[in-house]
Formats: C-alpha cells, structure tokens, sequence
C-alpha cells in the first residue's frame, strides 16, 4: 500500500507493516459483514482510524475524492501529533457529548479508542487480531 509509506513518522507508535495488516483486516472483515448485512462497527471505527491517522484520501458514494475526517470529531485537517491527541480526548467524551451516535453504533466508539490506544498510544494489543509480521519485534 502506497499510503502506508507516507504516513508521517509521528502518527505511529507500533510498525508500520502491523498498521497494515490491521488497518486491512479491518476493511475485509467490514465487506465481508457488510455482503452478509451486518453493520460491523467496530471494524468500521478502526477502519476510519486507520484511514485518518494514514492521511489517505476517500471518495465518496457521489465520487468526490476528499481526505479522511477524524473519527469523532469529523475535522479534515490531516492528522498530526495535537489533532491525533485531541482526537483521544474526544473519544472518550463521545459517550456524554453524542450519546445517541454511540447507541445507534454500537461497537463505533470502542473501535476508534481500541485504534488510537494501540496506534498512537503504543498501549494494549492490535484492535484487530492479525497475523505477526516478521519484524515486528
């Protein structure tokens, strides 16, 4: 993935290879509930993560090519040190500030904390169980 090598150095605690392999897990195990019917929001909240955090771009369902937004507080800058702390901040506030949006996506808010924790934190384990990569340490 082209956008995993441009993720600046300062959004990552863990290596970039797992970042990967989460970031991709999250994606598969999403279409693949999302073909069955299920709205996985856990996944989808790590897979926003992932995608602000790498400062990758998305298009929309009417095909506007547009760069992530936050996960919680939905801002398009890009994502840096102070924005990714902020965002920590906001996660865990979403429950009193937004408590329909959490009841309406249950799983959404423990993803996006599970990833931030992990990937900018360098705390707790993968939001996701992958494979090991080779490397890793």
């Amino acid at each position: 993935m082209e956008q995993i090598e441009r993720i600046p150095a300062g959004n990552l605690r863990v290596p970039r290879a797992e970042f990967a392999a989460v970031w991709a897990a999250a994606q598969c195990r999403t279409r693949e509930q999302g073909e069955r019917g299920i709205q996985d929001w856990y996944a989808a909240g790590v897979v926003t993560t992932c995608r602000w955090l790498a400062g990758a771009s998305h298009r929309t369902s009417w095909g506007l090519v547009q760069p992530a937004a936050a996960p919680v507080t939905q801002s398009r800058e890009t994502a840096y040190e102070e924005l990714i702390e902020a965002e920590c901040l906001a996660v865990e506030l979403v429950s009193l500030r937004q408590p329909d949006l959490v009841a309406d996506r249950p799983g959404w808010r423990e993803g996006i904390r599970a990833t931030l924790w992990w990937a900018w934190r360098g705390e707790g384990p993968p939001p996701l169980d992958v494979p090991r990569q080779a490397g890793t340490g």
